[in-house]
């Protein structure tokens, strides 16, 4: 793909005032009272209810009127963190980032489409949001803005209505393919480790597009070396005088240490990936490059994975009976799903079926351990995912398929027992059929957006993902 650079950045001033940024504080554009987290939801809901009903701001939802629809230059795009200024001054504003959706660029933009143009699907999230139930986004440029605090930075994104990390032209599983951003893989992966460690009873759901899918996976591959590696070397728990405890999770991480270790990536009937350390173990290049329309279809388990043990399959089978990922009811209840494919990489799908594995060893470990573990340095444990289910997939062609095209990222509560959800998906729900972005083409309109599946499945995982 074409890595060259697109050159629309806006200059900012090092230390913007509210004044001059241009920032609105009322949230909100379309309405003639200002939005909120429950109005948003109301409007998603409304949205999801039918494929007919009219917009819900008649006479008032043209956000495209043939001026400029671009980040940073005005309303609804106005708000870019484009560097520390811009953060310092948003953190400043809670009325602001709390009532709006976050959207993490981890490039400047998502390919190059059959037309040859750079493809910025941010812009289509804003506008989708903005259209629909005038939820205000906030932009994070990383490749601009460079990501120095990720702690920090994810608790600002999780304390918004929702966190969408988007796709770009990078490979994770190639560093040199980041160069020329200010921020390489290496950055973008902290990042997403602490997302990934943030879903909690009062955070919002993140959704992982394209690169954002595999950037999900490769960090949950790193959050389990890190446990393993972590409580490898703890010498003992306040709250556990006699060993027990530890020497229970030194037993179990060091099972989820060997068979990831040990597991092989297949494609084609070769060997890519040897064990969790490849960097090619949780993501690889497709068998071919997939552009275009494609039909989601359900998971399956095929014979070709039979190299995986058997447990892995057992405990994702375990899942998908036990919980409901939103995109698999939608599969039953919903007509033909058709959504738009951009990648060249994929998800493997041997590291789906080993996250979900050890996750779910992991919390069930943990679930009479966790007093023990509240006070010590594994603390942090208690906030990994319980489960992560693969819910569908797509044919690249008659030979090969993307095997993990979504999963739904699990999160089970301690005391309450209440799962909470993210969502990870390959395609990108925001792009109509011709692959452009909000600007190098006209804006849909609400009617157009009602009826499309790939919008349909996007706003749905942010309605349901509100709710918890």
């Amino acid at each position: 793909m074409d890595h060259s650079k697109n050159s629309q950045s806006v200059e900012r001033p090092e230390d913007p005032s509210l004044e001059s940024s241009g920032w609105r504080t009322r949230p909100g554009i379309l309405g003639h009272h200002a939005a909120s987290p429950q109005s948003i939801h109301a409007l998603l809901g409304y949205f999801l209810k039918d494929r007919n009903s009219p917009t819900p701001f008649p006479g008032r939802d043209m956000l495209l009127d043939g001026s400029l629809f671009e980040w940073g230059v005005a309303p609804p795009l106005e708000k870019v963190i484009g560097g520390p200024g811009e953060l310092d001054l948003l953190l400043r504003l809670p009325e602001i980032y709390r009532h709006s959706v976050s959207v993490v660029e981890p490039w400047e933009n998502v390919g190059i489409n059959l037309q040859g143009e750079a493809v910025r699907a941010s812009k289509n999230i804003a506008y989708i949001l903005q259209q629909l139930a005038d939820a205000d986004s906030i932009l994070y440029p990383l490749w601009q803005s460079g990501c120095v605090n990720p702690q920090r930075l994810a608790n600002v994104l999780s304390a918004g209505i929702a966190t969408v990390v988007q796709g770009g032209n990078p490979s994770v599983y190639d560093a040199a393919s980041f160069d020329g951003s200010k921020s390489g893989v290496e950055d973008i992966l902290a990042l997403v480790d602490e997302l990934l460690l943030r879903r909690s009873s009062n955070s919002g759901p993140s959704i992982f597009i394209c690169l954002g899918h595999q950037l999900a996976a490769a960090s949950q591959v790193r959050l389990l070396k890190r446990a393993c590696r972590e409580v490898a070397n703890l010498q003992h728990l306040p709250l556990d005088p006699e060993g027990i405890a530890l020497r229970t999770l030194r037993r179990v991480c060091s099972r989820i240490s060997d068979v990831g270790e040990n597991l092989s990536v297949i494609k084609n009937g070769q060997r890519i990936a040897e064990g969790w350390h490849d960097t090619r173990f949780s993501v690889a290049p497709n068998e071919a490059f997939e552009v275009g329309t494609r039909r989601l279809l359900p998971y399956r388990r095929r014979g070709a994975s039979d190299h995986v043990p058997g447990e892995l399959h057992d405990a994702h089978a375990l899942v998908a009976d036990e919980l409901e990922g939103v995109i698999d009811t939608m599969l039953v209840m919903e007509r033909e799903l058709n959504i738009e494919m951009f990648h060249g990489d994929e998800v493997n799908e041997e590291a789906a079926l080993f996250a979900n594995w050890a996750f779910k060893l992991l919390h069930d470990t943990l679930v009479p351990l966790r007093y023990e573990v509240a006070v010590s340095p594994l603390s942090w444990l208690l906030s990994l995912p319980y489960a992560v289910e693969i819910l569908s997939q797509t044919e690249v062609d008659s030979a090969h398929l993307t095997e993990v095209s979504t999963t739904c990222i699990y999160y089970k509560d301690w005391e309450t027992h209440t799962i909470r959800r993210s969502f990870t998906s390959q395609f990108h729900p925001e792009l109509m059929a011709d692959i452009r972005d909000i600007g190098k083409r006209d804006g849909p309109r609400y009617a157009e957006l009602k009826d499309n599946d790939g919008v349909r499945l996007l706003i749905r995982l942010l309605y349901h993902g509100m709710q918890e």
